[in-house]
């Protein structure tokens, strides 16, 4: 209950939701009394000032409850808008970047609403969250790469390539960060474990973007060294002399 009207801080969400979110699929005799028990118990975990009589955070609104906290208040929207203001960031202030993606990733303790229930609202909200995750850790390894920090970059980035293989992107950033320490084999060597993993995994090729790098490490191109190297959006295509 916490979890879905935290997703909705601010805004009330309404009994029907509430009981689709937290029984979906269980038949309940009388909902409204098991809504009223459930945010009984929750006053008393998030708000020991209600136990005194003063006005909890939880309020009961016409036909529904509300948490009446700012979205700042939880700590899951604060991780977004730390992500998304690094993410802005990592093409013209790396350092900054690098700073706010870090704070957005230490905010987090395990995996997201790990034991909030089944729900819709909450299983959505935590594909959501983990998949944020994963793109903060890729900026954040950019940042670090764009500042010159291969050696810390190639830390991270080996743990990620071994949690989640299947991840081009995290494939992409090593290979660069082996190359610009002078493992071009190590480079090498990555892009044909990829491409066997995809092809063993999921029957197919790797995409354009690490096919491309793979043919550039080959042709020790110049502009693997640069910033922009790890930035997608501002690479272009490499260009083969004939």
């Amino acid at each position: 209950m916490l979890a879905t009207l935290a997703l909705e801080a601010g805004r009330a969400v309404s009994n029907e939701d509430l009981t689709d979110e937290l029984w979906s699929g269980h038949a309940i005799g009388n909902t409204r009394n098991a809504l009223q028990a459930n945010a009984t118990r929750l006053r008393r975990a998030i708000d020991p000032a209600s136990r005194r009589g003063r006005t909890s955070v939880l309020r009961a609104v016409n036909n529904g409850y509300l948490l009446e906290v700012t979205r700042e208040y939880v700590d899951g929207n604060r991780f977004l808008e730390l992500a998304a203001q690094g993410a802005a960031h990592l093409h013209t202030r790396p350092e900054h970047s690098l700073e706010l993606l870090q704070s957005a990733l230490d905010l987090w303790h395990g995996p997201a609403l790990l034991d909030a229930g089944d729900g819709l609202r909450v299983r959505g909200a935590a594909a959501l969250f983990d998949e944020r995750r994963l793109t903060a850790c890729e900026d954040l390894v950019s940042a670090l790469l764009s500042v010159g920090d291969e050696a810390r970059a190639i830390a991270e980035l080996r743990q990620l390539v071994a949690l989640y293989p299947l991840r081009e992107r995290f494939c992409e950033l090593l290979m660069v960060a082996l190359y610009r320490t002078g493992r071009q084999g190590e480079a090498l060597d990555l892009f044909r474990w990829a491409r066997r993993r995809l092809d063993e995994e999921l029957g197919i090729q790797p995409g354009a973007p690490l096919q491309r790098l793979n043919a550039e490490i080959l042709a020790q191109d110049p502009a693997l060294r640069l910033p922009t190297a790890v930035l997608p959006s501002q690479r272009e295509p490499a260009v083969v002399s004939r």
